[in-house]
């Protein structure tokens, strides 16, 4: 069966506000594009019969006269991933504020996918980039983001990208703040099941793990390396867990880790804090209604969005890139406690 397109359906155009209004075309030209020379009265009656049509203005039109389309595209790892949900509920509201659409792309934690969309969204002609993919190697997308020429902001990633705006979380702060918190009760051996090890936030947060263990001699912080997924955190956790030489605190270095850290545990009966502390780099939707709350590596995933879109305004406006850095804070729940005797 073919749809047939509703012929008898037909928008409101500028023709029809100007008869409505009783005026010229090019006075209802000049009151929507906010032009100076134009009376009150003039608005009033443009204006009024602009709402009583339900006028909307021709997005395609206005992008052929001026080459702008109004629509930013978002391209992220993994949208079913709460994490750039948020990030990109966070962009979407401040960009549809200032009369912009965004356009989001999924690259599924795939550099190839990551280009091809990357190149999807160019041909497209948006506006400009909100860039959050899932690994830092560089190469094609660095290309295709520098060979694009447009206003590109990157979203808690570096990819060596020069000419881009950047907003970063502070991972660094959180993670040392949550390891000290470990050590202060007596952990000796803590494992940190990490993601893609390139990433920017896996990689700071190693970082700051192995710069917490040197400082402290006889602690001893394994970082298990992997995907950001379910899949790497059971296995992982089940591997430490069974080892010799088991931590007895563990930090997931994601939530989608930790969905993975959960079921490993459940299975193996360990219950957390009991058996072993547990702490989260941010949170799992419901989290909140745990029982030992669950402590979290925390930061404010709309506000990630909402300043990526700011510093995406200011590149559209033509001011220079530049560099935000967001703050991680540790939130303490019911899941961290002195190791077991």
């Amino acid at each position: 069966m073919t749809h047939e397109p509703n012929r008898e359906f037909k928008l409101a155009g500028m023709k029809d506000v100007a008869d409505r209004a009783g005026v010229a075309m090019s006075s209802v030209s000049r009151v929507l594009s906010d032009h100076p020379d134009v009376s009150d009265r003039m608005r009033e009656k443009v204006l009024a019969a602009v709402e009583e049509l339900g006028y909307e203005p021709d997005v395609l039109a206005q992008s052929l006269r001026t080459g702008a389309t109004r629509t930013i595209g978002v391209l992220v790892a993994d949208i079913s991933n709460q994490l750039f949900a948020e990030i990109s509920h966070g962009a979407e509201t401040v960009l549809r504020a200032e009369g912009y659409s965004t356009f989001v792309a999924n690259s599924l934690n795939d550099p190839e996918i990551a280009v091809k969309q990357l190149r999807m969204l160019i041909k497209r002609r948006v506006d400009g980039l909100l860039v959050s993919v899932g690994e830092e190697d560089g190469g094609p997308i660095v290309d295709a983001i520098a060979n694009s020429g447009l206003p590109t902001v990157l979203i808690d990633r570096h990819l060596g990208t020069a000419g881009a705006s950047r907003v970063l979380s502070d991972h660094r702060a959180g993670m040392s703040e949550v390891i000290h918190k470990l050590i202060g009760l007596g952990h000796k051996r803590i494992a940190l099941i990490n993601g893609i090890p390139n990433v920017l936030p896996a990689m700071e947060r190693a970082a700051a793990a192995r710069a917490a263990a040197e400082a402290h001699p006889g602690v001893t912080i394994d970082v298990i390396s992997g995907t950001f997924s379910a899949e790497h955190g059971e296995e992982a956790t089940r591997a430490v867990v069974s080892s010799a030489q088991r931590p007895t605190a563990i930090v997931a270095g994601s939530n989608q880790i930790l969905v993975g850290v959960f079921t490993a545990l459940r299975d193996l009966g360990l219950r957390a804090p009991a058996d072993v502390s547990l702490v989260t780099c941010d949170p799992v939707p419901l989290a909140e209604f745990m029982t030992p709350a669950l402590d979290t590596i925390w930061r404010d995933r709309q506000e990630l969005g909402a300043v990526a879109a700011g510093l995406m305004l200011e590149g559209l406006r033509g001011a220079a890139p530049r560099e935000v850095v967001l703050s991680t804070e540790y939130r303490v729940g019911g899941c961290v406690a002195a190791p077991p005797v």
